[in-house]
């Protein structure tokens, strides 16, 4: 009985350091986040990585547009956006692509329409917004065709013969 006491005092004092850890490194990386706003904003590579980190710490700076993380970045704005252009490019190459765009091509229109160069806008970042798209229904999707990514724009599931067509026409075509 006794063992079991101070063993379960030894399991709450750990977690109590590590509770209190973990508030310190979210602390610092807000502080992080307020001292290299304009790199996260800037620089995809950048943007990418601090997600990264933020991921391995269980902090998602997308789940609010009203939290901590929109406020300090505005990276929720950010994704609003782009995931509205997305629609809208999507939407607009329909009728000569059926629905189906590679994801380079994607950020190539993102980048035309944004006046900004392919570096400041990475896959990573179409691939995000495209994530919080989801919430419009099955329309929007980010599928593997071979070594290739394709962005589904219609609410249509793909089966394993329409996937093994359109790998076949990615060899002979491209």
């Amino acid at each position: 009985d006794k063992f079991r006491q101070v063993g379960e005092n030894v399991a709450k004092v750990r977690t109590d350091v590590m509770q209190e850890q973990l508030a310190t490194f979210r602390s610092q990386l807000e502080e992080f986040a307020r001292k290299h706003k304009s790199d996260i904003r800037k620089n995809s590579v950048f943007r990418q990585q601090f997600h990264e980190m933020c991921a391995k710490v269980g902090v998602d700076p997308l789940a609010s547009n009203k939290g901590v993380w929109a406020e300090l970045l505005g990276i929720g704005d950010f994704y609003y956006e782009l995931g509205v252009q997305i629609v809208d490019i999507c939407i607009a190459t329909r009728s000569h692509n059926g629905g189906l765009i590679d994801l380079l091509e994607l950020r190539k229109l993102l980048c035309q329409k944004r006046k900004t160069d392919l570096g400041s806008l990475s896959s990573d970042d179409c691939l995000r917004a495209i994530s919080k798209l989801k919430v419009l229904g099955s329309g929007f999707e980010v599928i593997s065709v071979g070594k290739k990514k394709l962005v589904r724009s219609v609410p249509t599931e793909l089966n394993k013969d329409h996937n093994g067509i359109l790998e076949l026409a990615q060899v002979c075509v491209f």
